[in-house]
Order: structure tokens, then C-alpha cells, then sequence
């Protein structure tokens, strides 16, 4: 192993990098690629610094934790940014809406076809092919009302 070190010199800490990143395509988390980063710029440094192993080993512990730390708070701070805050609670995406009843509401109980989806919904009596507007969600029913005319 030790030949293979001298052999290498400086890409050693490339090979390093490489495997690491291997590591994180095998198992994903986010945590490889770091220590990664770390002994690419290890091994950049060393091309052009004449280091002794000690050093480098110092230092890639330190650019590891560097970037460890940098790279988590910017992967925290973008996945807040991302995503879709209604994912759970898709009834809520149609309050708003209008849309057109495909089987009439009787006795204040009805159905939508919105999409592909059934919806339940609430709401006064009213005729097949009526236009209504979602106003609220209870429970999972959609509670709807005839728009008002402008």
C-alpha cells in the first residue's frame, strides 16, 4: 500500500476522492460527497505544496469537517425552498376554483370529478352541470357554493 502511496504522490487524494464519490453512488445520503470534495482539494493542493503525509492527512480531516459543515447548512437551506408545501392536504388546492358538477348535490351531498379524482361534496342542492365554486374543506369533503355573478 505504501508503494502504491509513493507511486501515486498527490493522486492518491484523487483516487481517494474518486472512491469516495463511488461510495456515495452506492449509498446515497449526502455524506461522501463531502470527504470527497476534501481530498480532491487535498490532492490539488498537494500538486503545487510539497507536503508531508501528516499534513495532508491534517488537513483533509480539516477540509472534510469544512465542508461537511458548509455543505449540509446549503443543502438545508435549499431544501426549505423546495417542495410542495400542500402535498399532503391536496383538497386545499382547489379552494378558489370553480368547477362544473357532473352529478347533481341532493339532500347536500354530491360528488365532483375534478381530474381524475372523485371528490365528496357539500353543499346546497343543485343541478347536474351547475358551475360551483370550492369555498373550504371539511374533513374530506370539498363544501362548495354556486359562484356569485359579477
Amino acid at each position: 500500500m505504501r508503494d502504491i502511496v509513493d507511486y501515486l504522490g498527490p493522486y492518491t487524494w484523487w483516487v481517494l476522492g474518486l472512491i469516495l464519490l463511488g461510495l456515495e453512488i452506492i449509498a446515497p445520503g449526502f455524506v461522501f460527497l463531502w470527504f470527497a470534495i476534501a481530498a480532491m482539494m487535498v490532492g490539488v493542493l498537494a500538486m503545487f505544496v510539497d507536503l508531508t503525509w501528516q499534513w495532508m492527512v491534517f488537513l483533509f480531516g480539516v477540509l472534510s469537517l469544512t465542508t461537511l459543515i458548509v455543505g449540509r447548512k446549503w443543502a438545508s437551506s435549499r431544501s426549505k425552498n423546495e417542495g410542495d408545501e400542500m402535498l399532503n392536504q391536496r383538497g386545499s388546492r382547489y379552494i378558489g376554483r370553480t368547477f362544473i358538477l357532473r352529478a347533481p348535490i341532493e339532500q347536500g351531498q354530491g360528488s365532483l370529478n375534478i381530474d381524475d379524482t372523485v371528490w365528496r361534496v357539500r353543499g346546497p342542492d343543485l343541478p347536474e352541470g351547475t358551475l360551483v365554486k370550492v369555498v373550504r374543506i371539511e374533513g374530506v369533503s370539498l363544501v362548495v357554493e354556486e359562484p356569485k355573478a359579477t
